[in-house]
């Protein structure tokens, strides 16, 4: 009775095993850039700053097409600004002026440039929008405020002209409150970006080892 044993292709074995590992790396890192992204979002909706802003977390894994034991995942802000506010806490200050314009609901959300185009509120935008002036209002130990005057509020909450009626004299014209403004603004922290980013990174070697082939 004859016995033969045969060499297994190594080489083969191999390649199939580093394929295994390239999939599964990728899949991993793709899970995790998905979910640290999710986590993000639902932090921003938590702290109240609203689903539009949520929606500014992006993710992408390396490399786009394919697989690579060396994959890698990024996740970052659309608003990397107004995100680095809220992580850290920070006291916002006018960077033209002695006050920073709050714009009331009267305000409106949009003022309109000098070439006419729609742009952030002002107050410079605000009365090219509406054609009125804003005049300064100093209150002692209070915010100050722009207001304007012989205005009134539109049907839809916003400061508009006083319609005049022709040959007749206005009484009770009224002064709308359009701007509060303060010197500075601080911001709480209500993001923890680099604790969201450590907790999914934990969770790497499981998401990995989640896409391993089955025996």
């Amino acid at each position: 009775m004859r016995f033969s044993i045969q060499r297994p292709d190594l080489g083969k074995a191999l390649a199939e095993t580093e394929k295994d590992i390239e999939r599964a790396v990728t899949s991993g890192m793709r899970d995790a850039a998905d979910g640290l992204k999710q986590d993000l979002r639902e932090d921003v909706v938590a702290a109240g700053l609203g689903e539009r802003m949520s929606r500014t977390w992006r993710g992408k894994t390396f490399p786009e097409v394919g697989d690579s034991a060396e994959a890698a995942a990024y996740v970052w802000s659309r608003a990397p600004k107004i995100v680095d506010a809220f992580d850290r806490g920070v006291v916002i200050r006018s960077a033209r002026g002695l006050f920073l314009a709050i714009p009331t609901a009267a305000a409106g959300k949009s003022g309109r440039s000098a070439v006419g185009s729609r742009e952030k509120i002002t107050p410079e935008g605000w009365q090219r929008r509406t054609g009125l002036k804003l005049r300064f209002v100093y209150r002692r130990g209070r915010p100050s405020l722009l207001v304007a005057d012989d205005a009134r509020i539109t049907t839809r909450g916003l400061a508009a002209r006083n319609r005049r009626k022709t040959g007749k004299s206005q009484t009770n014209l009224a002064s709308v409150i359009v701007f509060i403004l303060v010197p500075q603004v601080a911001l709480k922290k209500r993001l923890d970006v680099e604790s969201a980013a450590k907790r999914q990174a934990a969770r790497v070697p499981s998401l990995i080892a989640r896409h391993w082939p089955q025996s």
